[in-house]
């Protein structure tokens, strides 16, 4: 029964040929696992009439691969697999034959059959022992092999090669692989070689429904009579079945009757011409290639070990060159063997599991040829082979490789559709079945009905669907299992759903897209892609409805972010060129940073408050005393700073995604705590217009001065205080002022380490969250100067409770013995000699108290107060107090005597500043060392002078030079101002 003549196919191998081939020495083992050997003991006793069933001594437990089937109409007749395996032996036998290697065995060789099969049910996996050598050699010792490894017993075996060498009785020039196989053996062999009827009759009735089903149910070269050969062949079926119920004698003729009719009509039917081959060469007993690719099918299923499924057979090469003698017979081509193999080994793959029979697998589709690689006449016979399939209540056209690749293509796409749930463990498996897809869709893709389609899909989409498939399952999984399981932990369902995706996209990307980006480079990109848009879509709730930072959000917020950096950060570093760009602009991004800072821009202004109740709070409570001797300043400040502090704590203890903006917010926050709590300070000081006397009226010299009345007059002019002044300036004393100080430079020197504090943590915060939103140098600017305002506050307050505490303590505390007392009634009767125990009780207080770096500060202030007090004396001293021209080298002492104390022979002051501070009132103070004329001439000149922007030559301004003038016991002074300035006399 060969096929075309024309169709390349590889010659079948005579005998000789087929000795030459050599042994494989062990079983091509792929990957099985290490079974028991089974010994004879464990095996029953074979009897020579007994088919020997794999299933019987198999060890293996094997999987169910029902529901991956071939796409081929089923069988009319209800031909079994049993059926076809048996046919398929006899169709080998035939094949065989025409190399002329069919010889019948002697009844002899029975027990040593049974002895080579006991042998090779029990033989040892290590053993190298080459079953062929313990008998026969080349094609009758393969044959024999093939006998076992198909299940044939010796009887069967005989039984059919002694009909078909009696076939071949006759038929000189004939092959026999041109015979119609079905047909002879009906004729050659009678119902008397069969142990009973009924094993004659199922015998029968086999090779009757192969001839129904090859020359009558799937024909591609119709019947031109229409159809009446076909009914009257089905009508001769009938009756040689029919024969079998008669009795003997009268079944006997009518089947003899009726296998000539068949003969007369089958015979014709078989060889009648197709595809241009010429008769009498090919028998066509099965063009519609269904029946032909299910016998070789069962052919190919023979090269697996009857000991381990997961293995082939030590002969599997031997075995596939003699299969190629049947290729006549069967219509099979170079790509219908690799198709038919291919299913062959990735059926069995199913069965067994083992992986290197699926590798093998992926091998043979990789030796299917594509269109243009197959011969004219190779693609003109696959294209007549086609079926209808019903599939989804209709009907489908399918061709050859359809038929076979289909069912391994929908087992491909099933897995890798969710090869997360498929391929849990990220095995191999994985790997060989997108190789498997990609190899079947390639193949497929040129067939007619895919091949017409308008756009079909690139390998490249087709990777994305898997990936889009497979991330959607798993993810549907996870929210299911974090629904299940939220009840039974604290953890927000969405912060747990964000933490069990991270774990999915981590698999998904060390497992599974390494394999997937070779053929689809940013399939990375893309399951990052889609595992955002899914979650992103369970996060929107609850970020729409989000207010307040609650512990909900505290732990929902930075699970979320964490997952879209993490994806973010697959995308980048995974496309290649500018793909990442593509993706992230796609990406409807989830704005936690925005979010979560709102809600910590409400939760930070709320705790500024809180902070500002309590500067507030403290203030009220503070009593100005040192905290201990070490520690000299306010208590109140060190509760400024324990809120504080306690604040930012809390800000760094969220764990929410930030912006600097939200920092700023808390340094801004703070910043003006500190600036409110200086303000209160400053606000608790007398006003200086209170300290200072009002200066008295300015009157000229005169020798009838009453100074009584004038005294009166003056007192009257001046301002009277408020009552509650005094009190207010007393409780300002001297200490309490300086404990203020103290206090306000505790404030700023703390500053700068609660700033660095804050940079660092929030430095490591940025760094633990892998956050790269920002650049160093941006943050850093952010976050510079950023208590400027309290700073320069402080320092300025400072500044002023140094100038408040000297101009206290020498217009308050020593009004009488120096802005009163000093030069009256004359200078040499009250030298400023008198006040150097007084300020240096001052000074001794005050260096006991204040801190020392602002101890040079506050002597500052008292010196800078002592001098303002003496130009007030000789500058305002009212009538009371009158200089001379000799007064000047007094009063030039007496500054001295001041500036040293304040140098103090070097534990004081720098000289140099001291030096400074002196020069303003030396200037001053010799002026009163010059004539009056000079004085005169001096104020004169300095009128016109002062209105071009400049000074005269004494470098005094007007206003000094006539309170000079009043002051200088001299009537041509007196006169001067009088005229000039009308300035009144010192009477009442």
């Amino acid at each position: 029964m060969p096929i075309l003549s024309n169709l390349a196919v590889s010659e079948p191998l005579d005998s000789e040929q087929l000795e030459e081939l050599p042994s494989l020495s062990k079983s091509q083992s792929l990957n099985s696992s290490h079974l028991k050997e089974l010994t004879v003991d464990d095996i029953d006793d074979f009897d020579d009439d007994v088919e020997v069933e794999s299933h019987r001594y198999s060890r293996r437990v094997l999987n169910d691969a029902s529901d991956v089937v071939l796409e081929l109409p089923s069988f009319a007749t209800g031909i079994a697999d049993d059926d076809l395996r048996e046919t398929a032996y006899e169709i080998l036998l035939a094949a065989a034959g025409a190399s002329g290697g069919l010889i019948v065995p002697s009844k002899e060789k029975k027990k040593d059959t049974k002895s080579r099969l006991m042998k090779k049910l029990g033989r040892s996996k290590s053993d190298n022992v080459v079953l062929q050598s313990q008998s026969s050699h080349g094609l009758v010792g393969l044959l024999e092999t093939m006998r076992v490894q198909m299940e044939i017993s010796v009887e069967t075996d005989i039984r059919t090669r002694q009909a078909l060498l009696s076939a071949m009785v006759g038929k000189v020039g004939k092959r026999m692989d041109t015979l119609l196989i079905p047909l002879e053996l009906l004729c050659c062999m009678s119902r008397m070689e069969l142990s009973d009827k009924k094993s004659y009759i199922k015998w029968q009735k086999r090779q009757l429904n192969m001839l129904e089903e090859g020359l009558v149910n799937h024909p591609v070269v119709g019947f031109g009579e229409s159809g009446r050969k076909a009914s009257d062949l089905r009508v001769l079926l009938a009756k040689i079945e029919e024969s079998e119920s008669l009795p003997s004698a009268t079944g006997e003729l009518q089947r003899i009757e009726c296998l000539k009719s068949l003969r007369n009509i089958s015979i014709p039917l078989a060889e009648r011409p197709a595809r241009g081959d010429l008769t009498g060469e090919i028998c066509h007993w099965a063009d519609g290639y269904h029946l032909n690719v299910k016998l070789y099918e069962k052919l190919l299923v023979s090269v697996f070990d009857v000991l381990d499924e997961g293995k082939l057979a030590e002969e599997v090469e031997e075995m596939l060159e003699l299969f190629k003698s049947t290729w006549r017979i069967l219509g099979i081509t170079e790509t219908i063997h690799y198709t038919c193999y291919a299913w062959v080994l990735f059926r069995q793959f199913l069965i067994t599991g083992e992986l290197g029979i699926l590798r093998h697998a992926i091998e043979q589709l990789k030796k299917i040829p594509l269109k243009d690689q197959r011969g004219p006449q190779e693609r003109l016979h696959l294209r007549s082979l086609s079926c209808k399939v019903e599939s989804e209540k209709r009907f489908q056209e399918l061709t050859f490789l359809q038929s076979f690749l289909l069912p391994i293509q929908k087992w491909a796409d099933t897995r890798l559709a969710d090869y997360h749930l498929h391929f849990a463990e990220g095995s191999k498996l994985f790997e060989d079945a997108v190789a498997v897809s990609m190899i079947v869709r390639r193949l497929l893709l040129e067939e007619p009905e895919l091949a017409a389609q308008s756009t079909p899909l690139t390998d490249v989409e087709q990777i994305e669907l898997y990936v889009t498939s497979s991330i959607k399952n798993a993810f549907t999984r996870v929210v299911q299992d974090v629904e299940t399981f939220s009840d039974t932990t604290n953890e927000h369902p969405l912060a747990l759903l964000a933490e069990q995706t991270e774990k999915l996209l981590k698999k998904d990307t060390t497992v599974y897209t390494p394999i997937l980006i070779q053929r689809h480079r940013n399939a990375n990109a893309v399951s990052a892609s889609l595992v955002h848009k899914l979650y992103g879509i369970k996060l929107k709730p609850f970020i729409d409805s989000a207010e307040h930072l609650t512990e909900d959000a505290v732990s929902v917020l930075p699970a979320a972010d964490s997952l879209e950096q993490n994806l973010m950060v697959i995308i980048k570093s995974t496309c290649e060129g500018g793909n990442a760009d593509t993706y992230l602009k796609k990406l409807n991004v989830y704005k936690i940073e925005t979010i979560s800072g709102t809600l910590v821009l409400r939760w930070v202004n709320s705790q500024l408050a809180r902070i500002l109740n309590w500067v507030e709070r403290a203030f009220q409570q503070e009593h100005w005393t040192p905290v201990s001797t070490q520690q000299r300043h306010g208590s109140s400040i060190v509760e400024v700073y324990r809120i504080v502090e306690e604040t930012v704590d809390q800000f760094f203890a969220l764990k929410v995604p930030m912006r600097s903006g939200e920092l700023s917010c808390l340094f801004r926050g703070i910043d003006n705590a500190f600036q409110v709590y200086t303000k209160n300070v400053l606000d608790s000081l007398a006003d200086m217009e209170d300290i200072i006397p009002t200066v008295p009226a300015l009157t000229r010299y005169s020798k009838e001065t009453g100074i009584k009345a004038f005294v009166k007059k003056e007192l009257a002019d001046q301002r009277v205080p408020d009552v509650k002044q005094p009190r207010e300036i007393n409780i300002l004393t001297t200490s309490t002022l300086c404990v203020q100080l103290n206090t306000l430079f505790y404030a700023i020197s703390q500053l700068s380490k609660l700033e660095d504090s804050i940079w660092e943590r929030w430095t490591r915060k940025r760094q633990h969250d892998g956050q790269k939103r920002h650049t160093e140098s941006e943050l850093r600017n952010s976050t510079k100067d950023t208590f400027d305002g309290s700073r320069k506050d402080i320092n300025a307050a400072i500044d002023q409770i140094c100038e408040f505490t000297g101009t206290k303590t020498i217009f308050w505390d020593l009004r009488e013995p120096f802005i009163d007392g000093l030069y009256k009634p004359s200078v040499t009767q009250s030298r400023l000699e008198t006040l150097i125990e007084p300020l240096d009780m001052v000074l001794n207080q005050l260096c006991d108290i204040i801190i020392e770096p602002l101890r040079d500060r506050v002597v500052t202030g008292l010196l800078q107060a002592s001098l303002d007090g003496l130009l007030r004396v000789i500058l305002d001293g009212g009538p009371q107090r009158i200089f001379t021209l000799v007064d000047a080298k007094l009063l030039e002492e007496d500054l001295e005597v001041l500036k040293e104390f304040f140098i103090s022979g070097g534990d004081g002051l720098p000289r140099g500043v001291v030096e400074n501070q002196v020069a303003r009132v030396r200037q001053v103070i010799k002026l009163h060392g010059y004539e009056t004329r000079e004085l005169i001439e001096e104020l004169r000149s300095t009128g016109e002078i002062e209105l071009r922007g400049g000074r005269g030559k004494l470098g005094a301004d007007t206003k000094t030079l006539i309170r000079i003038l009043c002051h200088r016991k001299d009537s041509e002074a007196s006169q001067f101002l009088k005229k000039q300035h009308k300035i009144p006399k010192s009477t009442a």
